[in-house]
């Protein structure tokens, strides 16, 4: 097939490719994931809100998609980046095609692109904003397009991919949606579902698997969407409180960090990706952009405290600056093996933990689910960690 569609960077680097799916134009953040499987959970991750995801596997597309594997609601990336696309896939949980979801969802998938040249410029120069186009194929317009584009660095992208309204998770789906104004009747708000503790999730762009992990261990599960105010989420009374990951700078999510601030003490908390940066940021840490990012399923981390070597799945452009962080009584727990960036944190006095990866995969290795359990023995002792 005839190359119709080009990707230019803001440098000025430019890549010929082809459509299997939608068309038109997009300006995004260009960015690569190195996990050989999982594309459809990728894709479907808010975390890529406002991201153009380049697979550096080159085959994609395979064995199709399902309705079973998503993570959100909806596509999330602003485009999908291949090297080979399979448009006849072969398994039997498919029920569609990669190009036909994609092309339901109204969003542009493209082949034929050098995604290993992508990967390597990203490496060496950095993340970079980008335009992908069928409608204009001009080199030089495209790069000026790209450089007038917002990027990430100052966005709030939380309020596009929160829940709009509170809802119950029960039995692996969206149950029902309950009204949090007013006066809050823990009893009514609860009914329903199996489980020994209740858990309030705060939404900034969760993920499914997160809410099946924590369902699997015994909890009850309220998610909120992520204005929900520190007092309405006490008044629900939950045994722990959930910080979910999400998409565009932490930095610009100031009203999530003050509700974090308002909760610590209150309840047991585990944060993780996004919830992470919520929690270092309440703490008095900082956070910065990573060069290129962490975006796979391979990435070692250290837990510190075990000196146990976990492989595990990310997905985040930013980070938390632990020499930011000079409270004596914050911890760092986990320590990231390829560029000795910060991966988790936890308090000596407050019931509290995060990490910066994904210990619900999705894809990815299952190295970290005991994460999971530590937030059970939390919410059961009500004790810190350290």
């Amino acid at each position: 097939m005839a190359l119709d569609a080009l990707l230019v960077l803001e440098d000025g680097t430019a890549f010929e490719c082809r459509t299997f799916a939608g068309s038109g134009e997009v300006a995004a953040e260009v960015c690569f994931n190195t996990a050989m499987t999982g594309y459809q959970e990728a894709i479907t991750d808010p975390s890529y809100k406002g991201q153009m995801l380049a697979m550096t596997y080159p085959l994609i597309g395979n064995y199709g998609t399902n309705a079973e594997d998503v993570e959100s609601r909806a596509v999330q990336v602003s485009a999908f980046l291949v090297k080979e696309y399979q448009e006849f896939p072969s398994n039997f949980r498919s029920s569609q095609s990669l190009g036909e979801y994609l092309e339901d969802a109204g969003v542009m998938g493209v082949e034929g692109l050098d995604t290993r040249a992508l990967t390597r410029h990203l490496r060496i120069r950095g993340a970079m904003k980008g335009v992908l186009s069928t409608q204009d194929l001009d080199p030089a317009s495209l790069q000026a397009k790209a450089q007038a584009s917002p990027g990430l660095v100052g966005i709030d992208l939380v309020k596009e991919v929160t829940c709009q309204s509170a809802y119950r998770w029960i039995d692996g789906k969206i149950e029902r949606e309950v009204e949090l104004s007013g006066e809050i009747d823990p009893n009514a708000l609860w009914t329903g579902g199996q489980g020994d503790y209740r858990v309030v999730c705060l939404d900034c762009g969760i993920k499914y698997n997160i809410l099946r992990r924590l369902e699997e261990r015994g909890n009850k599960l309220l998610v909120v969407p992520a204005k929900t105010p520190a007092e309405a989420i006490v008044a629900c009374q939950p045994d722990g409180i959930f910080l979910s990951n999400g998409p565009g700078d932490p930095s610009a999510v100031t009203y999530v960090v003050d509700t974090v601030k308002d909760l610590m003490g209150r309840s047991p908390i585990f944060g993780i990706c996004l919830g992470h940066q919520m929690i270092g940021q309440a703490l008095g840490g900082k956070t910065f952009k990573l060069k290129f990012g962490h975006r796979g399923a391979n990435q070692p981390v250290m837990d510190l405290a075990t000196e146990k070597v976990e492989i595990t799945s990310q997905n985040h452009g930013f980070c938390v600056d632990s020499e930011t962080i000079d409270d004596p009584q914050v911890v760092m727990t986990h320590l990231n093996l390829n560029d000795r960036t910060l991966e988790g944190l936890t308090h000596k006095q407050v019931p509290m933990f995060c990490v910066q990866y994904h210990p619900e995969a999705a894809p990815g290795p299952h190295d970290a689910d005991y994460l999971f359990d530590r937030f059970q023995e939390m919410m059961r002792s009500k004790q810190p960690l350290a």
